[in-house]
């Protein structure tokens, strides 16, 4: 079977254009020679639609389109993802369905059986699973139409199933000839490669050809990397789709092809180039042409910089150096270097003279010396109003620069140097930041070498550095990633590196700064827990306190 696989980038709630894509892509496959053509998961109305899906407005354009794309349809298969519903009366009555149209009406629907609720997954919020899985025999062969996580429980892979049931198994049971599996998959680094193992141990082990499409592009938080794959019945990799991009290619369950054997870069390589997707379709998707941010002198600011620049163009960010009497000459010098290198505009302004006088104003009910974090906390905020009257002014987007080692411990200043419209590197780690620096350096110098050497400073104290009250930052993120990632407590991350005292002291300022991030933008999702909806603890709370 001519399978061709259409990895789009939808719009979540832009049923019309996304009606439009589909439809676009059948008639070019169509054209080309393909018996069946398939789309990602949700493709007709965007994924994730969220509380969108209990509107019943939205649920009848949903419905309304479906019979439109499938009025459309002729000889050569159509499948893709919408929801439907029921009138059982039980549950949501709401499915995540695979929907296969062909001769110009709907011939055959898949609900999704395994409903995630974990991390950034809350299906079980909105759809109904599947009460059963059916084969379709389709042109000579017997298709086992799954979505998404349903093929992510092969106990032939994993070494401990999330799930008592598995979809794919039984479809292979009833007889299915070729798996096909449409997928709306968030990207985090190594996810690819262990995508590509998971289905390539299922091909060969069930003996079947496979066929697994990707939703591209990205919703706010979470990144949608593509790389649809296609596998023989040996297990092999034969199709590999782009990656950040649309793509569109067709696979022939009877040809013989080259195994693929690379699927994923570097860490460096991929985190950078997740990132610079992620900025960019937010702002395309949101209407931003031109973006903001505050530079520091810092290598934060600068790699956020740089990220810019790449996303939507040296001409379309403008950076704003804010210094104040505790800043350091190379915080501007430093700048500037990296100003020349990038080839962005810039104004300086300083904070020193707005500081001095809000001090003043506020002695008539601070009547006793300010507390130092007083004035920490007023140079951060008052560099806040400076980016967002710009921001007012001209309808930049405003950049934020927190790590996710700062945004972890609280390490930054609300409505200060949080304030913004995304988190463009809040889930990477401080060293992850020096590894991407010199990542990005590797040919020429384009973060000024300065700035990577400089010691971490906030600048809003004499002498400050961040390491008079954090700990040093590889010790650090080795704690926050144990803690955080790998879901170890204190007796084991003590018994792992020592330091107790240390130890329980991350943990805490962890554990308390839950208010933080709870008001914090959206950060750029590119590891497996980011801050964020796939991290909910609760704010008020008496743990390890």
């Amino acid at each position: 079977m001519k399978i061709a696989l259409c990895q789009v980038n939808t719009i979540i709630g832009d049923i019309e254009y996304n009606k439009t894509k589909i439809l676009n892509g059948y008639r070019k496959a169509v054209k080309d020679g393909a018996e069946l053509v398939i789309f990602p998961e949700l493709s007709l109305i965007g994924y994730p639609p969220l509380d969108l899906v209990e509107k019943k407005e939205f649920r009848l354009a949903a419905t309304k389109a479906l019979f439109e794309v499938a009025s459309q349809t002729e000889d050569a298969g159509l499948l893709f993802g919408t929801i439907t519903e029921d009138d059982d009366n039980i549950g949501t009555d709401i499915h995540n369905s695979a929907i296969l149209c062909y001769q110009g009406k709907m011939q055959f629907f898949q609900h999704k059986s395994l409903i995630p609720n974990y991390d950034v997954f809350d299906e079980m919020r909105y759809f109904d699973s599947a009460k059963n899985v059916y084969i379709h025999e389709f042109k000579g062969e017997k298709l086992g139409i799954s979505i998404c996580e349903d093929i992510w429980n092969d106990a032939d892979y994993w070494y401990k199933q999330r799930y008592s049931h598995d979809p794919v198994k039984e479809l292979i049971q009833k007889g299915a000839s070729v798996i096909i599996n449409i997928s709306a998959s968030p990207y985090s680094f190594s996810k690819r490669e262990s995508r590509k193992n998971m289905l390539s141990v299922l091909s060969k082990t069930e003996r079947v050809s496979l066929a697994y499409v990707c939703t591209v592009g990205a919703q706010a938080e979470l990144i949608f990397d593509g790389a649809s794959m296609c596998f023989d019945a040996e297990g092999n990799l034969v199709k590999l789709g782009k990656s950040y991009k649309e793509d569109y290619f067709i696979f022939d369950t009877k040809e013989k092809y080259k195994p693929v054997e690379k699927t994923e870069g570097s860490f460096e390589e991929e985190t950078l180039n997740a990132l610079i997707y992620g900025l960019r379709e937010y702002c395309e998707k949101e209407k931003f042409k031109k973006v903001l941010l505050g530079l520091s002198g810092g290598i934060d600011s600068a790699l956020v910089a740089y990220i810019a620049v790449k996303a939507v163009g040296a001409e379309n960010l403008h950076v704003i150096m804010m210094p104040s009497k505790y800043s350091s000459e190379g915080s501007v010098t430093d700048s500037e270097k990296l100003i020349k290198n990038l080839g962005i505009s810039s104004s300086n302004i300083s904070i020193q003279p707005v500081v001095k006088e809000t001090l003043k104003m506020l002695s008539a009910a601070v009547t006793e010396e300010p507390r130092k974090i007083v004035e920490e906390n007023i140079q951060a905020r008052i560099r806040g109003v400076y980016l967002m009257a710009v921001s007012n002014q001209f309808d930049y987007l405003v950049l934020t620069t927190g790590n996710k080692s700062e945004m972890a411990v609280g390490y930054g200043t609300l409505y200060g140097d949080m304030c913004g419209g995304l988190g463009v590197i809040a889930d990477v780690y401080k060293t992850e930041v020096y590894r991407i620096a010199k990542y990005i350096n590797r040919k020429k110098e384009i973060i000024p070498e300065e700035i990577i050497n400089k010691i971490p400073s906030a600048e809003l104290s004499p002498g400050q550095k961040d390491q008079d009250i954090l700990p040093p930052y590889d010790l650090l993120d080795k704690i926050l990633k144990m803690y955080l990632e790998e879901n170890k407590e204190i007796e084991e991350i003590t018994g792992i590196i020592g330091k107790s005292e240390v130890v329980n002291k991350v943990l805490r300022m962890v554990d308390n700064n839950e208010f933080k991030r709870r008001q914090a933008a959206p950060a750029l999702r590119v590891s497996t827990k980011a801050f964020g909806y796939g991290r909910r603890y609760p704010i008020v709370q008496g743990w390890r306190r």
